[in-house]
């Protein structure tokens, strides 16, 4: 028999991280997590539909926040804007769509994070592996088994 631990409210995670609960940052942290991979745009969308008038440049320094403290994970994929997730601590990576911009998490492959070791590490202590996938989702790629389109760079 398996048992799933109650979620934690965005409330408890704030004061977890020693930050200030504030109606803002409850609603970023909820609309990311409604919204894996949100965009900051989509982030100042779903804040003000929930509270009215915010300023992009507070939704701005919420993120900042909130990325600071550990509550959220910001991902720049290449030619895409920034991306924010509440998905944190595991050292996991993506695959990106290169046509719509569609992003899905991708679990370490090897081990514990950091999951892949370097070849040289130049002295440098690794801390985390970031590896983007790219390709073409199945949406862009078409579902039919004839559909044989591969990315290019």
């Amino acid at each position: 028999m398996t048992s799933t631990a109650p979620a934690v409210s965005p409330e408890e995670l704030l004061r977890g991280a020693g930050l200030r609960v504030t109606a803002a940052r409850v609603a970023a942290l909820r609309a990311v997590g409604e919204n894996q991979h949100a965009t900051a745009d989509a982030v100042l969308g779903s804040v003000r539909a929930e509270l009215g008038t915010v300023s992009v440049q507070a939704v701005y320094d919420l993120l900042h926040a909130l990325t600071d403290a550990g509550l959220l994970r910001r991902i720049e994929p290449a030619g895409h804007p920034a991306r924010y997730e509440r998905r944190t601590g595991d050292n996991h990576h993506h695959i990106v769509c290169r046509s719509c911009g569609a992003i899905g998490d991708v679990d370490c492959t090897v081990g514990h994070a950091p999951c892949l070791t370097p070849s040289d590490d130049h002295g440098f202590v690794v801390e985390t592996a970031e590896v983007t996938y790219w390709g073409l989702c199945a949406d862009c790629r078409g579902t039919a088994p004839d559909a044989d389109r591969t990315a290019r760079p």
